[in-house]
């Protein structure tokens, strides 16, 4: 069993404008107290092709972590276009939001994000260089893909790592309102891509 499970997760002000600060509302529970803190991380995947292009918005450090109910809001600064090809800024991308404890990672939640341009005529007829404070985003919130990694949460206990769970499952849950929820229910093995 894990010790630490997400409960829900909320995508706040979106569509909106692709220069706008990402916004997360993340909810977790902490099972067995933990001594150092968790690490969640926001990715955004500039390229499917180069992963070079990646770029990680946002790295914070949560904690203590005690046993009980948490929730925070996960803010992160927009991408930087400049480090995107100019053909990847418009069409669709991946966000990822991650969680570690003791550089292990075990939890990753995976967005699709759509980028194009809000007016109908400029996405008839997209200008030859991207006019990145017209572009749009859309994080798409009723699809996420959920994958846990088994990890050992207590390695003063000297567990061998792999203990704390099942292998890498990869699940899909949302409920009516498009917000995450990720729930443990029979794992499905994780397809290549």
């Amino acid at each position: 069993m894990s010790s630490i499970n997400i409960t829900n997760v909320t995508v706040l002000d979106n569509p909106a404008p692709f220069v706008n600060p990402f916004q997360f509302e993340i909810s977790y529970e902490c099972l067995t107290s933990l001594k150092d803190d968790l690490e969640w991380k926001l990715i955004y995947v500039g390229s499917a092709e180069d992963e070079s292009s990646d770029q990680l918005l946002e790295s914070v450090l949560v904690g203590p972590v005690n046993v009980g109910n948490y929730r925070f809001v996960l803010q992160a600064d927009s991408p930087d276009p400049s480090k995107i090809r100019e053909q990847d800024i418009i069409g669709v991308t991946v966000l990822l939001l991650t969680c570690s404890y003791m550089d292990q990672e075990f939890v990753r939640v995976g967005y699709y994000v759509n980028n194009d341009y809000e007016d109908e005529l400029l996405r008839e007829e997209p200008p030859t260089k991207v006019l990145i404070d017209k572009v749009q985003r859309n994080i798409l919130t009723d699809k996420p893909r959920v994958t846990k990694f088994p990890i050992n949460f207590h390695p003063e206990d000297e567990q061998t790592v792999g203990d704390d769970g099942p292998p890498p499952a990869e699940l899909d849950d949302s409920d009516v309102n498009g917000e995450a929820q990720v729930l443990v229910e029979q794992p499905q093995q994780l397809q290549e891509t």
